[in-house]
This record gives structure tokens, sequence and C-alpha cells, in this order.
């Protein structure tokens, strides 16, 4: 990303020496000019810092030789690392902790001249996000997003590899949208992020919660890991305001426990400072499409009306996020709801597949247990007939989910079908058996373990008013099976399986 820099940025090691407290006095009085950051030594040019990090498996320092060959001109580790290269090497007790804090020091603090709204939690920080940036599209806002499916800086999209860039390019990404003037951007902030110090060095506007739900234990082990890595974003020092949803418990012991400034939101507590108090599905007849009506109160005395086709309890929230943050941003609340009248959701949340059937098509990314019960109530609340969902999945992740999503997909279609999602290298069926494990499978319930055969077999069986729910994978277009990732798009899939079985009636 630092390539759509306008201006060349720069550093010198001295600089950083002192920064970090370094307590080698010979390299302090080093004039080396650092003209970049880089944590992969494949993405090093000449005149980089190369940030050596310990990982999971293996240490950064064996790739200093070819960070070194690539043109870096220093490196900075850890402690333990054995470092063999002829160049500068500052070593702190936790690296990772400072690449952002030198990274911001490098782009001169970008994120101090613009606007930037954090959103984290563990489903909504996409759909919210999105709506946040359509409202200040809205309103004529230059405005930027950063989040699990792309990047965008302006009318310029750019594909993203994480939820939350590394610290180096999260940071260059501050430093452009500077440079084009795009003085307010909204971003994700995930868990792992937070864990691993990606955004230190960050100034926040605002920062949001959305929820918090069984995911991530893989690598955070315990529910109470997730929450504390969550947390550290409503500390001093990244932010002096924060927008909460108060709707589960750990929203509510997190608006408890944070010290900054704190504004409540909720779909049904009338205590807390933005509250739906009213929700009504509007008649889809006119239309053809279902509207639910939202009658929103909000500090100061606000009342708002927002019509929106984003539908379930948890899109309502979504919605009354996008309208507290945009609020905060500076935006008139009612010019923010007429924006939201006509907001649609992010790519894969919630995304209907309309070609003229007869029944509803929707997919969505639900991977966690409490997004697939709230994507199926959602559905539920606008089909007349049958829901019948397709879920998976992901190997080489937490296992402990797997038979709690299994069961939320038999509770809550009539025809459930499971199938592979990014098997990556686990067995799928053994994946599947995890899913459905200790669980009887009754006549409605089936495992089919090729995805698009498993989506042609719910569009096959779908009948006039019901819903094909495809849940898990949303806007991936790829499907990872033992280390390769293939072409696979749940949308492709679905509109070929409607067009097949249009063509065969």
């Amino acid at each position: 990303m630092r390539s759509n820099l306008i201006s060349e940025y720069s550093l010198s090691l001295s600089e950083i020496a002192d920064l970090i407290g370094s307590p080698d006095a010979n390299l302090e009085k080093i004039s080396l000019l650092i003209k970049g950051i880089s944590l992969n030594s494949n993405d090093v040019i000449q005149g980089d810092l190369f940030v050596a990090l310990p990982g999971e498996n293996s240490h950064g320092s064996k790739f200093i030789d070819s960070a070194v060959a690539n043109g870096a001109i220093a490196v900075l580790t850890d402690k333990s690392a054995i470092v063999n290269a002829d160049i500068p090497v500052l070593r702190v007790n936790n690296p990772r902790l400072w690449v952002g804090i030198i990274a911001d020091k490098f782009y001169r603090s970008p994120s101090s001249a613009i606007n930037v709204f954090g959103i984290t939690g563990t489903n909504g920080k996409t759909t919210t996000s999105y709506l946040l940036q359509q409202i200040w599209d809205f309103n004529k806002r230059n405005s930027g997003l950063i989040g699990t499916i792309e990047t965008r800086i302006g009318d310029e999209i750019f594909s993203t590899k994480r939820t939350t860039p590394e610290a180096p390019e999260l940071q260059s990404i501050f430093a452009i949208m500077r440079e084009r003037h795009n003085l307010n951007v909204v971003m994700e902030v995930s868990s792992h992020a937070l864990a691993l110090n990606r955004v230190e060095g960050t100034k926040f506007s605002v920062v949001a919660f959305t929820n918090l739900s069984h995911d991530h234990l893989d690598f955070h082990e315990t529910m109470e890991n997730y929450y504390q890595a969550k947390s550290r974003l409503f500390k001093f020092g990244f932010s002096e305001k924060a927008i909460i949803n108060i709707d589960d418990s750990w929203g509510k012991r997190l608006f408890q426990e944070t010290e900054i400034e704190k504004i409540s939101i909720s779909t049904h507590d009338q205590k807390a400072n933005w509250k739906i108090i009213d929700t009504s599905l509007a008649d889809p007849s006119s239309s053809g499409k279902s509207v639910v009506e939202l009658t929103i109160a909000g500090p100061g005395g606000i009342l708002l009306s927002i019509a929106t086709p984003l539908m379930g309890d948890y899109n309502s929230a979504n919605v009354l996020m996008a309208l507290a943050l945009a609020v905060e941003s500076g935006i008139d609340p009612l010019s923010a709801a007429n924006a939201l009248n006509n907001a649609k959701g992010a790519p894969g949340r919630m995304e209907s597949i309309e070609l003229g059937q007869r029944f509803s098509a929707v997919i969505d990314y639900a991977h966690t247990p409490d997004a697939v019960s709230a994507a199926l109530k959602a559905v539920r609340s606008s089909t007349k007939g049958r829901i019948i969902a397709v879920l998976g999945c992901g190997g080489d992740r937490d296992e402990r989910k797997r038979p709690l999503m299994g069961q939320a997909l038999i509770s809550g279609a009539d025809l459930a079908i499971f199938t592979s999602d990014n098997p990556r290298s686990e067995d799928p069926l053994s994946i599947l058996n995890q899913m459905h494990e200790g669980m009887k499978l009754l006549e409605n319930h089936f495992v089919i373990v090729d995805r698009g055969e498993a989506i042609k077999f719910a569009v096959d069986n779908a009948a006039q008013d019901d819903c094909v729910l495809v849940l898990g994978k949303g806007h991936e277009t790829g499907q990872e099976i033992m280390g390769t990732i293939l072409p696979f798009d749940d949308r492709v899939e679905l509109k070929n399986a409607i067009r097949s079985a249009r063509s065969t009636k």
C-alpha cells in the first residue's frame, strides 16, 4: 500500500533507537535513514527496517538474510533472536508492541490528522462499517474503509489479506488517506489485531463494541481471554469515547468497566442512550421486498424513523450502531436516518440472489453459533414456506464451536444440509461428523460433502415461498482444500443452481 503514497517518508535509526529506549549508545549515533518498514522479507525494498518477529511455528530471524538481500538496512527483533547479518540490530522485549508505535512516528502520526472510527465485536463489524460509510457518502463526506472484505480510499478499492492490517501497512493506509483528504475512516478492529498489537500507535476518534460470542477460541483459548483482547480497545490511549451495545452480558460488562466516555445502545433496553422503541415488518406486497420499520430514540430528544431492507434483530443493532457513530462524526441525525433508508448491507451479508425464482435465496457470512441462529431467525420472519439452510465449518479452527453450529442449523432450519466450508488440512467428512455429533439426524437432515452439490440440492428441493439460505462463506471467492485455494463463490454457485433448476422444469 505504501506504493500509493505521494510523499516520501523516512526516519533515522537513531530516532527509532531513542523511541524504543535502546541501551546501545553506539547504535543511537547511527544516522542511517529508514525508508520503510516491513514484517515480510519478500516485501522488503531498499532502505527498509525489517522486523523479525517470533512466530507460532518459526522465528522471523530465519528470514533476515533474505530481507538483507532485498535491501533491508537494519533489523528490529526480540532479545532472543540470533542475528548473523552485518547490519544494525535493534532489540526489544516485545517487538510487536513497538512496530505500530514506530510506524506511527515514521508516517508522522497520520491517524491524529483524520477521524478514525474503530469497530470491534464478534459479529456486525463489517455491516456496520458499510452502513456508516454509506451515510458519509450520502452526506458527501470523503471517507475510507478498512475491513474484512476490502479497503476503500475514496473511490479506489483494494483487496485485503486480513480484517485489520499489520501495523506498517495500517499506518501507510492512514497516511494515504491523509494525503487524499479522506478525513473520515471506519475500520474493523479484530481481536487478533488487538492481541498482536497491530493497532498500537493509532488514535481513534470513537471506538465501538457490537457483541461477543463463541469464536476464535483456537487462538484465544477462553472467552475471558477473547473479551480481554477486545476490551483493550476501550482503554485510555486508543480513544476517549466509546459506543457500546449493551444487549449481551459482555457488552454490559464492558460498559461498566471502561473508564473512557461511553454511550450505550440497545435494541430493547429503554435505559440506553440510543435505543429502538418500536419495530415492525412492513407489508412487502407493494414493493415485493420486506422492509423493517424502526423507531429510534437518541440523546437530547432525538426521535427518528428508519425503513431498512436489512432483516433481523442483529441488523437492527447494526443500523442503530451506524446511526450513533454517524452522529458522533458530526452528521445531522435526520440526514443519517435518510441515508439509512436506502443503505445496503455489506457484500455476502444477508445478500439476496434474485433471478425471478419462486423462492427467496440468500447468502450470509455467518460462521459462529450466534450468527447462524440470528440469520435463520431473520429469514424466518419473512418466509412463508420452509427454510432450507446449507452450512459447514472451517477446518484447522476452533473445534468446540462445530456442534454448537450444527445445533443452531438443526434448530432453525426446516431442511438442514451439512456441507464443507474451508476444510483446509482436515478431512471434510470428519468436520461434518463433529458438527452433528450426538444428534439424531432425521429425514430432513442431510450430509453432502461437496459444497456445490449441497447448494444445488437445496435449490432443487425449494418450492414456492421457501427460502434457501447458504451460510458460512459470504463474500469469499475461494475454498481452501489441502493448502490450495480453489475458485468457489456461493453467489455464483447459487445463481448457477437456480438457472439449472429453472431450465429443467
